[in-house]
């Protein structure tokens, strides 16, 4: 007896139902908006890559989580865990070519093989905005102000979000400045960036582990404590430049933010909820090396990566779990099989003005067909019997306030 197949999706992965997909459009619909209104172009690339490309991370904990295989033709290759790398190899091709500095921004999907948490899947799509060619700290102020007009189109205000910003540099310069050198500094990054995921007695065993001595690991959890960035001043002008753009209250500073990914080099950020109940929404900062740890030309970078995952239970849990299923469009039905014509007329009518239509495939009585025009979040509803087409015209009922105009067959 062959076995029962599971209707279940593989575990990590995700069916998109029509009332998902509310959802994720009204995610997406932000993300793209917000991406026009900051001056990003649309990019996109295929889901699989090279292996080598992604594994340049070796050591990392990302690289141990790629999704990779062989091809009939024993060439090595990967479902993409993350876009940045892509984006590199893509800019690198032509860097003799495009017009810096580059403001691009995809929707990816992306998979990678982890534990599974509240928030996390092993596959989700990601939106990255990256500015490339620019020294600016305005680039880092254009991506975190892009992703905040995101959140707030979404429905969200400042009191629903926070995005904790520091700097790499900064913090490299404290931790000199204690007397911790610096070809210890990756090993520290690397170990901080696991703070609040577990406890700091663990923390510190793997910086004695990466050649700390006492006296440094406690230097290194003292400068955690560092609450003021006036000494750096790259954090000063991007807290100055949040002013004067309209997001200031979105920004915190917070030294412990560290990004594990070894390839950030100066301002990083990461966006959370003001209550501490989920993961980071979003992340990202200056990577100015990486395009040339695949044999580009050197240059600079910002950019930043914000999944569908997090954001979406965040929205339910603040805005309802009905809240993406407005009302839209015309239902439009029939009595009998003899109205079918006068309803496909109606229904051609109103897509030439642009509405959506819900047009019923075959006769109703009128309590089914508003009881399914309600099921399909119409916002309104003609329905046609005998007497509508004798007199040629029918009643247009708007389903939420119940008022009727007369509406010309």
């Amino acid at each position: 007896m062959a076995e029962k197949i599971s209707f279940e999706a593989p575990r990590g992965m995700r069916d998109f139902y029509p009332e998902d997909m509310l959802w994720r459009n009204k995610v997406f619909d932000a993300f793209r908006a917000s991406a026009d209104l900051y001056g990003f172009d649309p990019y996109d690339a295929s889901v699989v890559e090279n292996y080598d490309l992604l594994a340049r991370k070796a050591g990392e904990e990302v690289g141990e989580q790629i999704y990779h295989f062989l091809d009939k033709s024993e060439r090595r290759l990967a479902l993409r865990a993350e876009m940045t790398p892509t984006l590199a190899r893509m800019v690198a091709q032509r860097q003799k070519e495009l017009p810096f500095p580059l403001k691009w921004t995809t929707i990816a999907q992306c998979f990678r093989y982890e534990r599974m948490t509240k928030g996390r899947k092993r596959e989700h799509y990601q939106w990255n905005l990256d500015i490339i060619g620019e020294d600016s700290v305005l680039a880092e102020a254009e991506v975190i102000g892009a992703a905040c007009d995101a959140l707030r189109r979404m429905g969200l205000t400042s009191a629903d979000f926070k995005v904790r910003v520091s700097s790499r540099k900064f913090l490299g310069e404290l931790l000199a400045g204690s007397g911790i050198p610096a070809e210890k500094h990756a090993q520290v990054f690397l170990a901080l960036d696991k703070r609040g995921k577990m406890p700091d007695a663990e923390i510190a065993a793997l910086l004695r582990s990466g050649g700390l001595s006492d006296k440094e690991v406690d230097a290194t959890f003292a400068i955690m404590d560092t609450k003021s960035f006036e000494a750096c001043p790259e954090l000063v002008e991007l807290f100055a430049l949040a002013e004067k753009s309209g997001f200031a209250d979105c920004l915190v500073f917070d030294i412990s933010v560290i990004r594990g990914l070894s390839y950030y080099t100066g301002i990083v950020f990461e966006c959370f909820d003001a209550k501490g109940e989920f993961r980071a929404i979003f992340g990202g900062g200056r990577y100015d090396n990486l395009l040339t740890t695949i044999g580009g030309e050197p240059t600079s970078a910002v950019g930043l990566g914000f999944g569908d995952v997090v954001v979406t239970e965040l929205l339910k849990a603040r805005l309802g779990e009905s809240a993406a299923k407005g009302r839209k469009g015309v239902a439009v039905g029939y009595m009998f099989p003899s109205e079918r014509d006068a309803a496909v007329l109606v229904a051609a009518k109103l897509r030439a003005a642009g509405e959506r239509v819900e047009l019923a495939l075959k006769a109703q009585k009128p309590k089914k067909f508003f009881s399914r025009a309600d099921a399909c979040s119409a916002a309104k509803a003609v329905f046609i019997g005998p007497d509508d087409v004798e007199k040629g015209s029918a009643r247009i009922k708007d389903l939420e306030t119940r008022n009727e105009t007369d509406f010309p067959l």
